[in-house]
């Protein structure tokens, strides 16, 4: 905590206030050399302003503060770097959580209420509820039905009867018989409530309070792989498969949203390109193949007035960088709010940004690039705000192929000179496949299978000595950042990082690809 309030600090410390909880500062790492109680105090009124920015009320202000030493396992209510022996335990922060925590509410007499937190699939149960008992005592056989607010009003979603009660024991399940108030447990017998339900006993007309998710802000479509390649490595190709997998990953993944269109095709929405890169990657490893347009911002409309997600975006990066990544963001649309020294670190910088959802995609391999591997970056959601125009030029054009066929180190030497490769000799290409990233903004056709000519074949040669530049291997989360907006990436299972591409143009296919042979 001695780095001040990171922004993941404000974005826990937001939604614990909004629930009225009411925090304890624990002030880390007092014993390093170079912390003293000036640094503590500073820390201290960061932290207290914060607070006050967040709308904390006048209990929540009133924080207690602890220094402490988690490495060494003692915490303390006054500054210190050397306490007693007899003091070096956690106690004083055990007895500051035990003061200042009030403990769970919870009525024994009352009906049987459980809010779902997780939810999982048995070949033989069904599904399986899980979450913790707020109210009342449930047995097996008892009857229950779900429950889910709607706008103003309750839904009832389901009846049943449970068939099976379970608690976990350490890592083991255990079939229970009954359950109690304040219990953690897993119920089978119901099979439409889902995350985020009320599951109670049938006179309970009342669902419980759910946690407000943060609304998706960018879209990609998945569809079948039509690509001339497709079909030779995966298992799962159908457009059937594609919908059960995608609507099966939303009913246990609340942030993901899937609307199924046409062709096929199935919207996905999330909270980011990293949340959707990850289930794209876990498709794979299970054997999917398909396609997968760019991502796409959620705009809204309020009052014939468009609107699109802006994000605050908190980086920490060595005072040389600093320019480097105002540079860059400001091709994005971003504007800079604070900028300081970050406390305790000399020669790092902290910045805060707001910056539209789109212009960060793809930016965090770039932000990887330009500090050296040494920034720190954290975004968060922060509010829908007034489109704020087109973003810069951030992608140079594409080496897009025109041949058939395996690629050639003869025709790669020559390409080289035009920009930067994605492939190397040996890789299957077809017709727009994109090849290489261009030197320049336009697009460049190219034909990477082109063989030397066989003619005056007792000349001495030296192909031999033919050295090419390893190709730049991309990871999906580039590949998702770099398409353009009439391009696809096709994710297929023989390879864990390349993808290919597809663009439309003139009602007819062109594909485009980079990766690593198989």
């Amino acid at each position: 905590m001695l780095e001040g309030p990171l922004a993941q600090t404000k974005f826990v410390l937001a939604k614990a206030l909004k629930y009225g909880l009411r925090p304890i500062l624990l002030l880390n790492k007092v014993d390093r050399p170079s912390v003293s109680e000036e640094m503590c105090n500073e820390v201290e009124s960061l932290v207290f302003d914060l607070f006050a920015n967040l709308g904390a009320t006048e209990e929540q202000l009133d924080f207690p503060v602890l220094y402490a030493s988690a490495k060494e396992g003692w915490a303390s209510l006054v500054y210190t770097k050397t306490p007693l022996d007899n003091e070096r335990n956690m106690s004083a922060l055990l007895d500051a959580i035990v003061k200042h925590v009030p403990p769970p509410s919870a009525s024994l007499d009352a009906p049987f209420q459980m809010l779902v937190s997780m939810m999982e699939r048995d070949f033989y149960l069904g599904r399986i509820l899980t979450g913790r008992v707020s109210s009342g005592i449930l047995h097996v056989g008892d009857r229950i039905h779900g429950l889910r607010k709607i706008g103003g009003g309750v839904e009832k979603i389901g009846d049943g009867k449970v068939i099976k009660l379970m608690k976990k024991k350490g890592t083991n399940v255990v079939p229970i018989d009954i359950a109690a108030a304040g219990d953690i447990i897993s119920v089978a017998g119901l099979a439409t409530p889902s995350i985020g339900h009320t599951v109670a006993t049938v006179e309970v007309t009342d669902a419980l309070p759910t946690v407000e998710l943060d609304p998706p802000t960018i879209s990609m479509t998945f569809s079948v792989n039509d690509s001339p390649l497709a079909g030779r490595d995966g298992t799962h190709l159908t457009g059937g498969k594609i919908g059960d997998r995608l609507l099966a990953e939303a009913e246990t993944n609340l942030a993901i949203n899937v609307i199924p269109g046409a062709s096929e095709s199935f919207e996905v929405q999330g909270r980011g390109e990293l949340q959707l890169g990850i289930l794209i990657e876990n498709m794979r490893r299970e054997g999917f193949e398909l396609s997968v347009s760019p991502p796409r911002v959620m705009y809204k409309t309020v009052n014939a007035e468009k609107l699109e997600p802006i994000e605050e975006v908190t980086i920490e990066v060595n005072e040389e960088h600093v320019g480097l990544v105002m540079e860059a963001l400001s091709h994005r649309r971003g504007e800079v709010v604070d900028m300081g020294p970050v406390p305790g670190n000399v020669g790092r910088t902290r910045l805060s940004l707001t910056c539209p959802s789109r212009g960060l995609v793809g930016y965090k391999s770039v932000f990887s690039s330009d500090t050296r591997g040494s920034g720190f970056m954290h975004r968060a959601f922060l509010t829908y705000s007034k489109y704020k125009g087109p973003l810069g030029n951030v992608r140079k054009g594409v080496l897009v192929s025109v041949g058939l066929g395996l690629i050639t180190s003869h025709a790669l030497t020559s390409l080289e000179a035009r920009g930067i490769l994605f492939v190397s000799p040996g890789m299957e290409t077809y017709e727009g496949m994109i090849v290489g990233e261009h030197s320049r903004d336009s697009d460049l056709d190219v034909n990477p299978v082109r063989t030397k000519e066989l003619t005056n074949i007792r000349a001495p040669g030296k192909d031999e000595n033919v050295r090419l530049t390893p190709p730049r291997l991309m990871t999906l989360e580039e590949a998702i950042g770099y398409v353009a907006s009439d391009e696809l990436i096709e994710q297929v299972a023989w390879n864990l990082r390349g993808s290919r591409f597809a663009r439309h143009t003139k009602g007819f296919s062109r594909w485009k690809a980079f990766g690593k042979p198989p």
